[in-house]
């Protein structure tokens, strides 16, 4: 029986809680297509901090690269506003995606049928089967880019670089054009080049390796327009290709598509099959603990795992039928719906296993 090794980072918040139904449901897979999981857990975040005074021991990062993937699920809180930038839980985030190599972020916005009435938008806007694939670049630009604090005229100021290589912006790039093939072959990327000198070499880089993929239709929009474009007709777009911060945002507003940000999935990818998987929302402080948690996103992100890194796709497949078929019977408290019961995340975790 094949055997997959996965670190789990757990985190902050809600992270406990919505990461062990997604274990549940991977080991509940496993039993099912005949493969075994085992796992470790390692420290990330503020969890990180308080127990060994930095959000990314490197005993963390050693776990990770040892593993056949990773599974996360979110850090940061208020708890730990008062440390410096540099020792921060969200640090600990870069720091591993940076340690571990993870250049390329895949962010599906999926409607699953029975949330389109969960959907803000209208739903002759969304239609029936909306499904957008959104390519972040995860590694570079002004995330990583040379920052700091200076007196400019005995005034205070901050800087934050945006910045890019063409070595850089090919690799997300070929990334989005290999998913636009397997997809509709339909690939938009966004810039900023009316204003931006590195959207310029960005738009540049895209333009030249279209040659290699004449299949792949090629459009680009200005990230403002395309914000704009999500909310007014999100089915023009299938595959998304961006920059760092460009993605965060646009993803973010792309989740509001499904109905609700906990139903939104992420795989971050190397170059090789080893990957991160977590939900795209945060460590929600606030609700942890109470059970009000939703923990689809972080599930349909092992299904993600299952699929791009473990290859096993039926069962990712079974996975996310599982996912589609519990929105009947049941529902957290984020996405409720009258006439069935309202499960805490514990009760949703166990209702997805027994549809697996």
């Amino acid at each position: 029986m094949q055997t997959y090794h996965i670190a789990v980072l757990k985190g902050d918040g809600i992270g406990p809680e919505i990461v062990e139904q997604a274990m549940k449901a991977l080991k509940q897979a496993g039993q099912k297509f005949g493969f075994a999981i085992e796992f470790q857990e390692a420290l990330l975040g503020g969890c990180a901090i308080d127990q060994t005074g930095v959000p990314l021991p490197q005993e963390t990062v050693d776990i990770c690269k040892a593993a056949d993937s990773t599974l996360l699920g979110a850090v940061g809180g208020p708890k730990w506003d008062s440390q410096p930038g540099s020792n921060r839980p969200e640090k600990g985030l870069l720091g591993i995606r940076s340690a571990l190599g993870l250049f390329a972020n895949l962010r599906p916005a999926i409607i699953f049928p029975e949330l389109r009435s969960a959907s803000p938008l209208k739903e002759e806007i969304i239609g029936d089967n909306l499904n957008v694939l959104i390519v972040r670049e995860l590694t570079g630009g002004i995330y990583f880019g040379e920052r700091g604090r200076c007196t400019e005229n005995g005034v205070e100021a901050a800087y934050d670089t945006e910045k890019y290589s063409v070595p850089e912006i090919e690799r997300i790039v070929r990334v989005a054009f290999q998913m636009a093939m397997k997809r509709s072959k339909k690939l938009c990327s966004v810039d900023k080049a009316n204003v931006l000198e590195s959207s310029r070499l960005w738009r540049a880089t895209v333009e030249r390796l279209s040659n290699d993929y004449p299949e792949v239709a090629v459009s680009h929009l200005y990230v403002d327009n395309c914000a704009m474009q999500l909310v007014r007709n999100p089915k023009q777009f299938d595959v998304i290709v961006t920059s760092n911060m460009f993605g965060d945002i646009l993803s973010d507003e792309a989740s509001m598509i499904s109905g609700s940000i906990g139903m939104l999935a992420s795989a971050s990818l190397s170059a090789g099959k080893s990957g991160l998987y977590e939900p795209i929302h945060g460590s929600a402080p606030d609700i942890a603990g109470t059970g009000k948690a939703n923990p689809l996103a972080t599930i349909l992100s092992g299904a993600m795992m299952l699929r791009y890194s473990l290859d096993q796709p039926e069962a990712a497949d079974a996975v996310e039928t599982a996912v589609s078929a519990a929105l009947k019977k049941g529902r957290t408290c984020d996405i409720a719906a009258q006439n069935l019961p309202v499960l805490n995340c514990t009760e949703m975790g166990d209702l997805v296993c027994s549809l697996i």
